[in-house]
């Protein structure tokens, strides 16, 4: 019986000894590609919005907010491309442009004060705080690297 149980621990081992690269190569396969897609839709996206602007003539703040959130997006692919690892404090800053672009907007059409301007206000401090304490906490206690450092070995908080 004993034997019977170290063919099948063996022949597992040599199974996954065969499979699991093959594994490693689809996963890492479908991590590139779906990094190339959101880059490339980030970059498709970025030239439609700039494209409206100079057909339009003029840029508005709220173009100039998402250009901005776009290139927050563009940044995110390139550091999560480099490292492996997203930073969190990216997703914040695109959450923060995005809703002072929602606040400007929400001013500009609305004439006088409001609750929504109020909870926008405090939503957009709420996230500020958050990326305050997030840099605070990873450079205080940072996280220990497991498995590989990165692609280029760069270090991002």
């Amino acid at each position: 019986m004993i034997d019977r149980m170290s063919w099948i621990v063996g022949a597992d081992k040599r199974m996954r000894a065969l499979v699991d690269p093959l594994g490693m190569i689809l996963s890492d396969g479908f991590h590139l590609l779906g990094l190339f897609a959101i880059g490339a839709a980030t970059v498709w996206a970025a030239f439609a919005t700039f494209w409206a602007i100079v057909q339009r003539g003029s840029p508005t703040i709220d173009d100039l907010l998402l250009l901005f959130i776009y290139l927050e997006i563009g940044s995110m692919v390139g550091i999560y491309f480099r490292t492996n690892h997203l930073p969190v404090r990216f997703l914040l800053y695109v959450g923060i442009t995005a809703l002072t672009r929602h606040t400007i907007g929400y001013v500009q059409d609305e004439r006088g004060a409001d609750l929504e301007i109020l909870i926008l206000t405090l939503s957009t401090l709420i996230l500020a705080i958050a990326v305050l304490v997030i840099r605070f906490t990873s450079n205080r206690f940072p996280s220990p690297v497991y498995g590989e450092a990165g692609r280029s070995g760069v270090k991002v908080d």
